[in-house]
């Protein structure tokens, strides 16, 4: 594998190799970088953590490889500026809100692109979505995504309060790489990249991840002008705050743990503690040094299996990770939505006089919304009632293999089309058409539903499954309440309920009830409004996610046989 990297750099374009090495070129883009800027690119950092057939370095219990840059590298934070869907929204943005073009870009930039942005530092510099399409050094680096020192040089100071939000983190100034172990083998580093490892804690709080991942928009008319709303664009820092998974508080529950700890684990894929060397020699051999830990796996998977397979899938994207590291990402979000996200059970049906009758509950196991982040997101339930001979009685929430609603005739609903009515939060299904979606509609200042973030004054709807423990009483209960939800009072921290009441027609007796609860990362309807944007990066990718496999992924699954002697 290091044989690999040292391809990887001599095949980079020579005014890229400066920055790889640290050093700062006085003509490196649009005004002189700060001389002290720490970002170096991951090739790098890769030179000693990536796995190596030479060192038993970075391995599990089993031998397995778990190199940071090997399992980061297929990551949506490696790939976050080459990301198509993101590029494609940003251009929507502008297309809807031209005079406002800078000031969407830059902020955009901010956490996509973090190292085209010595603005962390200097707060000077102008960014511009045409610099990821230059042959520059800053381009280069600027494509890295969030890269290692993005994370590893953010300052304690500051962090977990509202100046830091929206990707406003800043970087050390002395070049110090922070990591969470106590006298740290600085030699190497400081020779190969001039940073000096040192620790600090902070690495492994939430409120580091809460720089970029509380995200704020400040809504905008047609014309440009601020109409004075401010959006949560994305919250699942507040959530997990306001949940019984927080650990900032004097007494953290046994439900506690910090966004690293589900999202960058310490235990392998088998549930062991991770103790390893946590590098090699440049040449690819050990070092002579003794296991540490904490060891996290730097796989920061959530629930986005559609966009890893795109990057997979697609050359022209210049990904920069194997098929194969796609393929094991794709593996691990598709595992983390199976078995740690939520839980789905069927109460005792009541089948009387051509009348079936049972309730549904979900249980949220993540620290935060599910699903949470980004509002193109959704989850909802496939309900099925089967007879004797296996044949559909009832059926709500299937889709076809675009990924879009259905109903039991296979039409797709109005509620999946552009301009088309949305699904309101059901407390009890009857019909075919009602499908209980879990998501956020956007809503202007006007009150009318909107799919363009620089509109949003708010939700029209979000019903999102709160976490455990969410209290309408927490400091943080305004900014991340459910909207549309009525006085659903199932509708709970930590879970809902819903109930099917179906009037079954004929003579056919239900023997079988299936329910699965799945999840999109861009769900149809969005994606319906979505294409309606002219610019040629949205028609790009309508290409590419047409070719795509937009089906959704399983999150839970729950059969329930009916007593025929009722």
């Amino acid at each position: 594998m290091t044989s690999q990297i040292h391809k990887t750099l001599l095949s980079l374009p020579l005014l890229a190799l400066p920055i790889l090495l640290g050093s700062a070129r006085p003509d490196a883009g649009p005004a002189q970088d700060p001389a002290w800027l720490p970002f170096r690119h991951s090739t790098l950092c890769a030179r000693c953590h990536d796995n190596t057939d030479t060192a038993r370095a970075m391995r599990d219990e089993q031998g397995k490889g778990i190199a940071p840059y090997d399992l980061w590298r297929s990551s949506m934070m490696a790939n976050s500026a080459r990301d198509p869907f993101w590029r494609a929204a940003v251009a929507r943005e502008v297309e809807n809100t031209p005079s406002a073009k800078k000031a969407i870009e830059a902020k955009c930039m901010r956490c996509h692109s973090p190292m085209a942005n010595p603005a962390h530092g200097d707060r000077k510099h102008d960014l511009t979505m045409s610099l990821l399409s230059e042959v520059s050094d800053r381009a280069t680096i600027a494509l890295d995504g969030v890269s290692c020192t993005v994370c590893h040089t953010i300052r304690e100071e500051g962090l977990g309060t509202e100046s830091s939000y929206s990707g406003m983190f800043e970087v050390d100034r002395e070049r110090r790489l922070f990591g969470p172990h106590a006298t740290p083998f600085i030699n190497p580093m400081r020779r190969f990249t001039g940073l000096t490892a040192t620790e600090s804690k902070h690495i492994v709080e939430s409120r580091l991840c809460a720089t970029c991942h509380t995200l704020e928009t400040h809504a905008l008319d047609p014309e440009g002008k601020p109409t004075g709303s401010v959006h949560q664009e994305q919250s699942p820092y507040r959530e997990w705050r306001n949940s019984a998974f927080s650990t900032e508080v004097d007494k953290p529950g046994p439900l506690a743990a910090s966004c690293q700890d589900c999202h960058v684990p310490t235990t392998s894929e088998a549930g062991k503690t991770l103790e390893t060397r946590i590098a090699h020699n440049p040449m690819g051999r050990d070092f002579n040094m003794s296991g540490r830990s904490p060891f996290g796996r730097h796989i920061f998977v959530g629930g986005n299996s559609l966009m890893p397979s795109i990057l997979r899938d697609n050359p022209s994207l210049h990904a920069k990770a194997p098929r194969a590291a796609f393929d094991a990402t794709i593996a691990a979000v598709r595992d983390q939505l199976r078995h740690r996200t939520a839980v789905v059970k069927i109460g005792e049906p009541v089948w009387k006089d051509s009348r079936l009758r049972f309730s549904i509950s979900i249980e949220n196991l993540a620290g935060h919304k599910f699903p949470s982040a980004y509002p193109s997101r959704r989850a909802w339930l496939r309900i099925r009632v089967v007879d004797e001979d296996g044949k559909t009685c009832f059926e709500s929430g299937n889709w076809n293999a675009e990924g879009f609603l259905t109903d039991d005739e296979g039409k797709v609903l109005a509620s999946e089309l552009a301009g088309g009515p949305i699904q309101e939060h059901h407390r009890t299904i009857t019909r075919s058409d009602q499908v209980q979606i879990f998501e956020a509609i956007m809503k202007d200042d006007r009150g009318d539903n909107t799919w363009l973030l620089m509109r949003a004054a708010g939700y029209a709807k979000d019903n999102r499954i709160l976490p455990k423990g969410w209290s309408p009483e927490h400091g943080e209960a305004k900014k991340t309440a459910p909207a549309g939800v009525g006085d659903d009072e199932d509708f709970v921290g930590g879970g809902d309920r819903i109930h099917v009441d179906l009037q079954i027609e004929g003579h056919r007796t239900p023997r079988e009830i299936q329910v699965d609860l799945v999840y999109q990362s861009q769900g149809g309807r969005y994606l319906s409004e979505f294409m309606t944007a002219k610019n040629e990066q949205v028609r790009f990718y309508e290409e590419i996610w047409k070719a795509s496999d937009r089906r959704p992924d399983l999150v839970g699954r729950e059969k329930r046989l009916l007593d025929q002697e009722r």
